[in-house]
Protein backbone atom coordinates (compact mmCIF):
# COMPACT_ATOMS: atom_id res chain seq x y z
CA UNK A 1 0.00 0.00 0.00
CA UNK A 2 2.93 2.30 0.63
CA UNK A 3 3.98 1.96 -3.01
CA UNK A 4 0.51 2.86 -4.27
CA UNK A 5 0.47 5.92 -2.01
CA UNK A 6 3.89 6.98 -3.32
CA UNK A 7 2.80 6.50 -6.93
CA UNK A 8 -0.30 8.64 -6.34
CA UNK A 9 1.78 11.32 -4.61
CA UNK A 10 4.40 11.45 -7.35
CA UNK A 11 1.76 11.55 -10.08
CA UNK A 12 -0.08 14.38 -8.34
CA UNK A 13 3.18 16.32 -8.04
CA UNK A 14 3.85 15.78 -11.74
CA UNK A 15 0.36 16.83 -12.78
CA UNK A 16 0.56 19.84 -10.47
CA UNK A 17 3.75 20.99 -12.15
CA UNK A 18 2.28 20.36 -15.60
CA UNK A 19 -0.80 22.42 -14.75
CA UNK A 20 1.35 25.34 -13.61
CA UNK A 21 3.54 25.07 -16.74
CA UNK A 22 0.45 25.13 -18.96
CA UNK A 23 -0.76 28.23 -17.16
CA UNK A 24 2.64 29.90 -17.51
CA UNK A 25 2.72 29.21 -21.28
CA UNK A 26 -0.73 30.66 -22.01
CA UNK A 27 -2.01 32.69 -19.04
CA UNK A 28 -4.42 34.77 -21.14
CA UNK A 29 -6.50 31.87 -22.47
CA UNK A 30 -9.93 31.36 -20.92
CA UNK A 31 -10.00 28.79 -18.13
CA UNK A 32 -6.26 28.87 -17.49
CA UNK A 33 -6.63 30.27 -13.98
CA UNK A 34 -8.36 26.96 -13.17
CA UNK A 35 -5.25 25.14 -14.37
CA UNK A 36 -3.13 27.22 -12.02
CA UNK A 37 -5.42 26.68 -9.03
CA UNK A 38 -5.74 22.95 -9.57
CA UNK A 39 -2.00 22.68 -10.23
CA UNK A 40 -1.19 24.22 -6.89
CA UNK A 41 -3.79 22.08 -5.10
CA UNK A 42 -2.56 18.90 -6.79
CA UNK A 43 1.04 19.65 -5.86
CA UNK A 44 0.08 20.24 -2.22
CA UNK A 45 -1.96 17.04 -2.04
CA UNK A 46 0.87 15.16 -3.76
CA UNK A 47 3.30 16.28 -1.08
CA UNK A 48 0.80 15.48 1.67
CA UNK A 49 0.37 11.94 0.35
CA UNK A 50 3.90 11.20 1.51
CA UNK A 51 2.68 11.44 5.12
CA UNK A 52 0.75 8.75 6.98
CA UNK A 53 -2.53 10.64 7.44
CA UNK A 54 -5.60 9.39 5.64
CA UNK A 55 -7.45 12.60 4.84
CA UNK A 56 -4.98 13.23 2.00
CA UNK A 57 -6.07 9.99 0.32
CA UNK A 58 -9.66 11.23 0.36
CA UNK A 59 -8.51 14.60 -1.00
CA UNK A 60 -6.54 12.70 -3.67
CA UNK A 61 -9.75 10.97 -4.65
CA UNK A 62 -12.16 13.91 -4.49
CA UNK A 63 -10.21 16.81 -6.02
CA UNK A 64 -8.85 14.98 -9.10
CA UNK A 65 -12.37 13.63 -9.67
CA UNK A 66 -13.73 17.18 -9.58
CA UNK A 67 -10.96 18.50 -11.86
CA UNK A 68 -11.37 15.61 -14.29
CA UNK A 69 -15.14 16.10 -14.46
CA UNK A 70 -14.91 19.87 -14.90
CA UNK A 71 -12.37 19.49 -17.72
CA UNK A 72 -14.48 16.88 -19.49
CA UNK A 73 -17.55 19.09 -19.28
CA UNK A 74 -15.78 22.30 -20.29
CA UNK A 75 -13.25 21.05 -22.86
CA UNK A 76 -14.49 17.56 -23.84
CA UNK A 77 -12.15 14.80 -24.89
CA UNK A 78 -8.80 16.15 -26.11
CA UNK A 79 -6.82 15.04 -29.12
CA UNK A 80 -5.17 11.68 -28.54
CA UNK A 81 -1.66 13.08 -28.46
CA UNK A 82 -1.79 16.13 -26.22
CA UNK A 83 -0.80 17.27 -22.77
CA UNK A 84 -4.48 17.29 -21.77
CA UNK A 85 -4.73 13.58 -22.53
CA UNK A 86 -1.72 12.97 -20.28
CA UNK A 87 -3.36 15.00 -17.50
CA UNK A 88 -6.59 12.99 -17.88
CA UNK A 89 -4.70 9.71 -17.72
CA UNK A 90 -2.78 10.80 -14.62
CA UNK A 91 -6.03 11.90 -12.95
CA UNK A 92 -7.62 8.52 -13.62
CA UNK A 93 -4.57 6.64 -12.28
CA UNK A 94 -4.51 8.79 -9.12
CA UNK A 95 -8.24 8.27 -8.58
CA UNK A 96 -7.82 4.50 -8.97
CA UNK A 97 -4.84 4.48 -6.57
CA UNK A 98 -6.80 6.38 -3.94
CA UNK A 99 -9.81 4.08 -4.32
CA UNK A 100 -7.53 1.05 -3.85
CA UNK A 101 -5.99 2.61 -0.75
CA UNK A 102 -9.38 3.40 0.78
CA UNK A 103 -10.86 -0.02 0.01
CA UNK A 104 -7.83 -1.86 1.36
CA UNK A 105 -7.77 0.29 4.49
CA UNK A 106 -11.37 -0.63 5.20
CA UNK A 107 -10.64 -4.31 4.57
CA UNK A 108 -7.67 -4.23 6.92
CA UNK A 109 -9.65 -2.48 9.66
CA UNK A 110 -12.51 -5.01 9.28
CA UNK A 111 -10.17 -8.00 9.64
CA UNK A 112 -8.45 -6.62 12.75
CA UNK A 113 -11.71 -6.04 14.64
Amino acid sequence: MKTIRLIAGILLLITGVLHVILYAKTPDEPGMIGYLVFGIIYAIIGMLLFTRNWYQVYLGLILPSIGFTICLIKFGFPALVSIDTLLYIIDVIVIICCIVLIVNRKKISETTT
